[in-house]
């Protein structure tokens, strides 16, 4: 019976897989939700069937948690976003999204990887740092907020080879 209850009431791990064309329904709403302009289906879509981006995504239970999608050309690739579901942040399955995704770009011969974070992204800002990111350039004003004065992005870089 313990047992049981155990099972019954144990997390779940997420399953990290390569994502496609058939995730753009459940992509689109997890990244309007970690972001102020969010992606539409059709926009998801499109990028998941472009041949250079590369995408993984983050399940439980069958439902999508979090995804990471890049975009690479020759050796160099660009990650386009990261977005983990609200409930599932602070666990570090940014982390192993990134991990993974970072070991695919290599092996798919990227030797450079770069990103823009919003400059008051503090998580996002540690989890690349971590990863070995740094920053290399900065773009003022890029990231409008209603009422606010318009935050700068970082651009980050990492070599991966």
């Amino acid at each position: 019976m313990i047992g049981f209850l155990r099972n019954l009431f144990a997390r779940a791990e997420p399953v990290l897989s390569e994502a496609s064309s058939r995730d753009a329904a459940a992509i689109a709403p997890l990244h309007a939700a970690s972001f102020r302009r969010g992606w539409s289906e059709q926009e998801v879509e499109g990028l998941l069937i472009d041949r250079h981006v590369v995408a993984h995504r983050a399940t439980v239970s069958g439902k999508l948690v979090g995804f990471i999608m890049s975009r690479q050309v020759e050796d160099e690739a660009e990650i386009l976003s990261v977005a983990v579901a609200g409930a599932r942040r602070g666990r570090g399955l940014a982390r192993n999204l990134l991990t993974l995704h970072l070991r695919r770009l290599a092996g798919l011969g990227c030797r450079t990887v770069f990103l823009e974070v919003d400059e008051h992204n503090k998580p996002a800002i540690r989890l690349y740092q971590r990863a070995g990111f740094h920053e290399i350039s900065r773009r003022p004003n890029y990231y409008a907020a209603p009422g606010a004065k318009p935050a700068a992005a970082l651009v980050l870089r990492r070599d991966i080879a």
